[in-house]
């Protein structure tokens, strides 16, 4: 289905009462007068646009894609697809060298890693943070994520032929956080698909989801990524793996993005594709078990990623932390931590995003958790920076906590 086929049919933008319950949920909105709202930029301007392009309106950049809106419609309108799919369409400004550099993860990865160390380093000056803020406005307030020496790749290469001895496979989409960031998480995922008799493999040479190109202005490339990522996850369906990710945000592009906003069909992955922590909870009620340590004993406080919310499977987290025997378990309640991937790092969205999650962060700290579980890694980010709190993938409690 062709994109403006997509915003006039599947996006049923006249199935809209006009109850503006989208907007009452809207994060950007509460904080940003510069934003229509998602009913205005949504429903509404879209009648307008199918008139005459000229009412596009580029104030929509400020629409963080956080699908909070489609959550509360009572219609089940496309709010946040009609939306993107308008700036993709009608909006011509070429992206910023910013955007592009912050949009690039896989290239900016594969540059850093080889000098990790120093890179940590010089990003976490503050001289570095004020020329990047006067330069190219990425805000001097954000801490940046580190990166690792090493590749979760490399090392999961290094122990294929171990892997490929159990019963059961899974293929992995690990994403540029856990290759480039945080390898640990992937391997944390091999522990406990190992401890359940699963084996896990690489994709044959997946490519960022495109997620951050899509929100920057970058479609084309995004386009390319997904066609890509379709052509490498069906050799793995083929053979009959399931592919389980860890991040929610990754999960949600490749299942719904792709096709709503980029043309590209994936119904041949689709349900195939599937959160670990989906996966896991499912392979544990039909009767497989996981052992876990008598000594963990820890306060957890489980945040909801919003595009976990839209998928509905932070339940499948929830029931997993709750299976532990020595963890506290307390249930955040549903709010943006305001990140929203790159957004929250540029200059004229810095004080929105914070604002937008000042609800979460107090909460947080009101509770004192001895860890905050979250499957977004960009929420782990703005949560840590924001509130001091330590944040963990659920996939890594579980591979802590097992004996």
């Amino acid at each position: 289905m062709k994109l403006q086929e997509y915003t006039s049919s599947k996006g049923n933008f006249e199935e809209c009462m006009k109850c503006t319950v989208c907007t009452a949920y809207c994060p950007v909105l509460q904080v940003n007068p510069l934003y229509p709202g998602p009913k205005q930029a949504g429903p509404d301007g879209e009648r307008l646009r199918l008139k005459d392009p000229y009412f596009f309106n580029k104030a929509l950049k400020y629409c963080m894609n956080c699908k909070r809106c489609e959550v509360a419609c009572p219609s089940g309108v496309h709010v946040a697809d009609l939306i993107q799919a308008a700036r993709i369409k009608y909006d011509t400004t070429p992206p910023k060298l910013r955007d592009q550099i912050l949009a690039s993860t896989d290239f900016m990865g594969s540059l850093a890693r080889p000098f990790a160390p120093i890179v940590n380093g010089v990003t976490g000056l503050g001289i570095t943070k004020t020329v990047l803020d006067a330069t190219l406005k990425i805000d001097r307030h954000r801490t940046f994520p580190k990166y690792s020496g090493r590749s979760f790749e490399g090392w999961l290469k290094r122990h294929r032929k171990e892997q490929a001895a159990f019963p059961e496979q899974v293929a992995y989409f690990h994403g540029c956080y856990v290759n480039y960031n945080y390898p640990q998480l992937g391997k944390d995922l091999v522990k406990v698909m190992n401890a359940l008799g699963i084996g896990v493999q690489l994709l044959d040479k997946e490519k960022c989801c495109g997620i951050a190109m899509i929100t920057n202005g970058m479609s084309q490339s995004a386009r390319k990524h997904a066609e890509h990522n379709v052509g490498v996850l069906k050799k793995a369906v083929d053979q009959g793996l399931k592919v389980v990710t860890t991040s929610s945000t990754c999960t949600f592009t490749m299942r719904d993005e792709y096709p709503s906003l980029l043309d590209v069909d994936n119904s041949a992955v689709k349900d195939s594709l599937l959160m670990a922590t989906r996966l896991i909870y499912e392979k544990l009620e039909k009767g497989a078990t996981l052992k876990f340590r008598a000594d963990y004993h820890k306060k957890i406080a489980y945040h909801t990623p919003c595009h976990m919310e839209k998928m509905g499977w932070g339940i499948f987290s929830e029931k997993l932390l709750k299976m532990i025997p020595g963890v506290e378990f307390v249930m955040l309640d549903s709010a943006c931590c305001g990140i929203a991937g790159t957004y929250g790092f540029k200059k004229e969205n810095y004080e929105a995003s914070q604002a937008i999650g000042a609800a979460l962060f107090s909460q947080i700290e009101s509770v004192n958790p001895d860890i905050v579980a979250c499957d977004c890694e960009t929420c782990k980010w703005q949560i840590e920076m924001s509130t001091g709190y330590p944040v963990q993938n659920p996939i890594s409690i579980l591979a802590d906590a097992l004996e």
